[in-house]
């Protein structure tokens, strides 16, 4: 996956990077990638595609329950590994497996993130538009994917794993959404991660941690 530049991101990433409402903070970042391979995204990618045929051998025709839909098709397959390498490319800290993690991503319409976004960024769009002129947040943010991705044609998936297999949470956190937007087309994806923590749970693990010179003391007493 190659990183796209594009200033309209960079420019909502710099109001999205660390916006402090008082006692939460809202925290997002929007990512574009071509879906051409680079580096070990060759490796990777057959990696995931044997991970998935297995799990179709092992799977059941008969189990209702086990939702193989992303899986059925080979082009499926293909974009739930796009959807995942991105998702290597945001948090390359952490191992996606793509059997768990198409049992996560469920493909949503532009009306389902624009009412999530409205929602849960009231506050963000409400100091961007005090901060700027040129149209409200979700009206910018359409924009400036449209650029990369073409909205109108992409696929529009949420990746909403459960909270013990979530590598979108940190301390304090009290939400989190991560949104993709594949063009198969184009052949790009563009994810657009958001999340608020809460100002006072992060006050109040600074404030149970011993301080710096605490620690010498500490140390100072132990026989090295």
């Amino acid at each position: 996956m190659k990183f796209l530049e594009y200033t309209n991101l960079d420019r909502l990433n710099v109001f999205l990077g660390h916006l402090n409402l008082g006692e939460r903070t809202i925290k997002g970042c929007l990512e574009a990638y071509s879906c051409k391979h680079a580096g070990s995204d060759k490796r990777l990618s057959l990696s995931l595609e044997n991970e998935m045929l297995d799990y179709l051998g092992k799977s059941s025709d008969t189990d209702s329950s086990s939702p193989v839909d992303l899986l059925l098709s080979r082009s499926s397959r293909k974009a739930l590994i796009y959807l995942v390498l991105t998702l290597y490319q945001m948090y390359p800290d952490y191992d996606f497996s793509a059997v768990k993690a198409h049992q996560f991503f469920s493909e949503e319409s532009w009306d389902t993130f624009k009412q999530i976004f409205n929602n849960y960024m009231f506050e963000a769009s409400k100091e961007w538009t005090e901060r700027n002129e040129d149209g409200s947040l979700l009206e910018v943010i359409y924009k400036a994917l449209d650029e990369v991705v073409k909205v109108a044609e992409c696929e529009i998936y949420v990746y909403n794993p459960n909270p013990n297999a979530d590598p979108f949470l940190e301390e304090g956190a009290i939400w989190s959404f991560c949104f993709l937007f594949y063009n198969r087309k184009l052949k790009r994806v563009a994810g657009f991660r958001f999340s608020c923590t809460s100002n006072l749970a992060n006050d109040a693990f600074l404030t149970d941690s011993p301080p710096y010179e605490e620690d010498e003391e500490i140390f100072a007493d132990m026989d090295m």
